[in-house]
């Protein structure tokens, strides 16, 4: 380029913070609002939907066992079934794990813990109730 054209532009630009205090430069489509909401997915949700896909790569053959799955995951057996477990819970259960509200102050009001004693109980209709107990 020739010379100096003596143009100038300007602009407001805003920055956005992201974890870890990096920062990264907000474009207008970042003003339009999420459709998940405000807050973060709980964790019980998280593992219920890993739960999920573990049961779906074993069953399509793309893992030959859990025992893997879990070697490829970095945790253990014991924690790997922990997780699978919650594929013993009911549909409709699993349905509500999966669709529970963000959680946008504190701890997840629900935790997997809480949710392992009703996974031990093989009657769905008793773990409906126990897990109307827990959400009440």
């Amino acid at each position: 380029m020739e010379g100096d054209s003596g143009l100038t532009i300007e602009c407001k630009v805003k920055f956005t913070t992201l974890r870890r205090g990096r920062k990264r430069m907000a474009r207008d489509e970042d003003k339009v609002k999420s459709p998940v909401g405000e807050g973060s997915v709980p964790r019980l949700s998280r593992l219920m939907a890993l739960a999920l896909r573990f049961e779906k790569l074993v069953q399509n053959g793309h893992m030959a066992s859990y025992a893997d799955l879990a070697r490829l995951g970095y945790i253990t057996r014991a924690r790997m079934t922990q997780i699978t477990n919650l594929l013993l819970l009911a549909p409709d259960i699993q349905e509500d794990i999966l669709f529970l509200p963000c959680t946008t102050t504190g701890r997840d009001p629900i935790c997997e813990r809480h949710v392992r004693i009703i996974t031990a109980v093989p009657d769905w209709r008793k773990q409906r109730r126990l897990w109307h107990e827990l959400i009440v």
